[in-house]
C-alpha cells in the first residue's frame, strides 16, 4: 500500500523540530496509537460480523460491551490502547 504523500504534508504543517515526531508526544506516538486502535476496530467488526451501531448486532448474543485499556510496549513509547471486548451472551 503506497502512503500519500500529501497526507503526510499535512500531518507536518505544525513540524518545527524531531521533537515533534519522535517525542513524548510526538507525531510518531499518535499516529502509532491512531493505526493500533482503527485495526482493532476493524478486527472487532470483523469478529462480530457487523460495525458498531449496526441494528444488525441487536439480539444476537454476541456483541460489543465496553472498554478497557491496555498499554502497548514497543520499539517507540508506550501507548495506551483502548481495548473492546466482547460478551456472548447463551
Amino acid at each position: 500500500m503506497a502512503i500519500d504523500l500529501k497526507l503526510i504534508d499535512k500531518m507536518l504543517v505544525d513540524y518545527k523540530s524531531p521533537e515533534d515526531i519522535i517525542g513524548k508526544e510526538g507525531l510518531l506516538k499518535q499516529l502509532t496509537k491512531a493505526l493500533l486502535e482503527r485495526a482493532m476496530q476493524v478486527e472487532m467488526n470483523t469478529h462480530l460480523g457487523y460495525e458498531k451501531h449496526d441494528p444488525k448486532g441487536n439480539n444476537t448474543g454476541n456483541s460489543r460491551n465496553g472498554v478497557t485499556s491496555k498499554t502497548l510496549q514497543g520499539e517507540f513509547p508506550p501507548s495506551r490502547l483502548p481495548q473492546r471486548s466482547t460478551q456472548r451472551r447463551c
